[in-house]
């Protein structure tokens, strides 16, 4: 294959798919992809209401520090001097965990975490310094060597079975305990019992070892992807819906689009939702065998996310992040909040996610965004009441609070094509982890895939992903000649 005069077709402009598309337009391919939306850059981007800027999907970032590994991906891709950043726990907090009966400060540094709980749970010693072990040896081996160039006989970051359930049993962990680390998984979108140690340690560590919050909206970022891309010689076609993957003797050929339009490849990266994949396949094109093992996986929850405008006096800006943890009917209930100043001087901005359900949405399953009815606009607000509520002990009262914006999984899901509109994709439980293996590849030659369900999510899990998945396409000599650059 000669890459100077190959085209590749990448269907999605999230985070996942103008990676693929920056990564490979570096290696000399000619590179196209396609978005459905008018604008480009998927969860990434922001919205604006009322003059303020609406966070989607990007609330904060980790490892993003010199010679960390997200700072790596991003220099590789190079995005990293172009997007304004700013760093938290500059006042030894990155996330406050409110609970019933006590509050838990994460900060910087994976040995203050140890501390922090060993004080506060100090007849748990073990479990701890399991813990902490297990996080440092996590946070040496963060590197894209030991996640792309591992041999199969290597200790590879990723390989791991072991689920947190088991460190849980094995410690015989408490219940507060359980529940500061219960609070990491919500952005897996994994219970804690059933998620994989490997992403559980990935995640937590990341943060641990520096956090970030965006200082531009997310929509500065998405365009900085998609401006990258740009220069580099690739296109991106918006408003282009694909209808069909071409494919001829189980190999990619092409797509058409809902213009009517079609595109020839012979190599194309789906860096949407694998289901969403499968419903653009022609029918025979894959066994019944593979068709049935996507189309039975089960995906992470939705969430209900409310943005709302509070007066600067009322609720001042903090530089942390607060997340509150009530278990109702022996379930979980986790509100994540965080307080930021806007462009009105007098006004800041309250971002709540809190994970939903698509059942609770059932009703509304064959609406679209922006024509659901009165009904589904009561609801909405109801829950959205509802949460601002909940959050009332933590910040005091919001009686002047003004709702801007309220999205639902059925917003996820006709926005970005995610199935049931799930936030984070698959679930990547240690109950379905080998059938979420290898999930780069298709059956198809020349169809590959990328996006958060591939390895997993979050800015970092998707971009690792897409490296992956590029790895897979050029060999892994060629994709280290660029990361080395």
């Amino acid at each position: 294959m000669n890459p100077t005069s190959e085209e590749v077709i990448v269907v999605g402009s999230g985070v996942g798919g103008l990676s693929c598309g920056i990564l490979l337009a570096r290696l000399g391919f000619s590179v196209t992809v396609i978005e459905k939306n008018q604008q480009a850059g998927g969860l990434m981007r922001s919205y604006t209401r009322d003059g303020i800027e609406c966070p989607v999907g990007v609330h904060y970032m980790g490892a993003l520090d010199c010679d960390q590994i997200l700072r790596h991906i991003f220099e590789v891709l190079g995005v990293y001097e172009r997007i304004p950043l700013e760093r938290m726990g500059k006042k030894g907090v990155v996330d406050r965990y409110i609970f019933d009966d006590f509050t838990f400060d994460l900060p910087v540094g994976i040995q203050s975490y140890g501390q922090r709980l060993f004080d506060a749970f100090p007849d748990q010693p073990n479990a701890i310094r399991e813990l902490v072990g297990k996080l440092e040896a996590t946070s040496r081996r963060m590197n894209l060597e030991s996640l792309l160039f591992s041999r199969p006989k290597d200790d590879s970051l990723l390989d791991s079975m072991e689920s947190m359930g088991g460190f849980l049993n094995e410690f015989g962990c408490s219940n507060g305990l359980r529940q500061v680390l219960e609070i990491p998984t919500a952005w897996l979108g994994v219970p804690l019992e059933q998620c994989p140690q490997p992403l559980f340690l990935m995640t937590l560590a990341s943060y641990l070892t520096s956090s970030w919050r965006l200082g531009c909206s997310g929509t500065q970022m998405a365009e900085t992807f998609a401006s990258r891309l740009r220069g580099l010689g690739g296109r991106i076609l918006l408003g282009e819906r694909v209808t069909e993957i071409h494919v001829a003797n189980r190999s990619a050929s092409g797509v058409s689009l809902e213009s009517g339009n079609s595109l020839q490849a012979h190599l194309i990266v789906c860096a949407v939702h694998p289901k969403t994949v499968l419903e653009i396949v022609p029918p025979g094109a894959v066994r019944p065998a593979y068709r049935n093992r996507i189309s039975s996986l089960e995906d992470t929850q939705g969430c209900l996310s409310v943005q709302v405008a509070v007066p600067a006096a009322d609720l001042p800006a903090r530089s942390y992040n607060l997340i509150r943890y009530k278990n109702i009917d022996c379930q979980p209930r986790i509100v994540f909040c965080q307080v930021n100043s806007t462009r009105l001087p007098d006004t800041n901005l309250l971002a709540m996610v809190s994970p939903s359900p698509f059942d609770d949405w059932r009703a509304w399953e064959t609406t679209r965004t922006g024509r659901r009815g009165e009904e589904y606009r009561k609801e909405k607000e109801a829950r959205a009441r509802l949460l601002l509520k909940e959050v009332e002990p933590i910040f005091g009262p919001l009686d002047r609070a003004r709702i801007l914006d309220i999205f639902t999984p059925l917003s996820i899901r006709d926005f970005v094509g995610s199935a049931n509109g799930s936030t984070y994709g698959v679930l990547r439980s240690t109950r379905q982890l080998l059938r979420c293996a290898l999930m780069n590849r298709t059956p198809v030659q020349g169809l590959y895939l990328a996006g958060q369900s591939v390895t997993a999510p979050g800015i970092l899990g998707t971009t690792i992903g897409s490296l992956m998945t590029v790895g897979l396409i050029v060999g892994r000599e060629r994709l280290r000649s660029i990361i080395l650059e």
